[in-house]
């Protein structure tokens, strides 16, 4: 099996949902979450708080650390939340993020994992 990420896209800027379309996508992830977990792809989930809270920690010349406030990628889509599954190719990803997609109504892209290379 096969690690993917599948990756929840937000767009910065965009009208938010009402209260009771943002109640329903949380009660449809819970139950994919729920599925996920039963039919044994689930790995780890999580959702993020937006990118104006994020920092950005990156390597300077001379070994110097910059930390900035806010995303590194001056985009309007910005990584809204995620599921790393467990899969045993890249349909069956593609058809439990399909079922993501509508769950958290929001785009979700999938991406595998590199194999981890060999011991020794």
């Amino acid at each position: 099996m096969t690690q993917y990420l599948m990756s929840v896209w937000m767009v910065e800027g965009a009208e938010m949902p009402s209260a009771e379309a943002m109640e329903q996508a949380y009660k449809d992830v819970d139950a994919f979450n729920g599925e996920l977990k039963a039919s044994g792809h689930w790995v780890f989930a999580g959702g993020l708080h937006p990118a104006t809270t994020a920092t950005v920690v990156r390597a300077g010349e001379g070994g110097d650390v910059i930390t900035t406030d806010g995303p590194f990628a001056e985009t309007k889509e910005q990584l809204g939340g995620f599921w790393v599954i467990t899969a045993a190719d890249l349909d069956e990803a593609l058809a439990l993020a399909a079922r993501a997609t509508v769950a958290c109504q929001a785009p979700v892209e999938v991406r595998p994992f590199q194999d981890e290379p060999p011991a020794g």
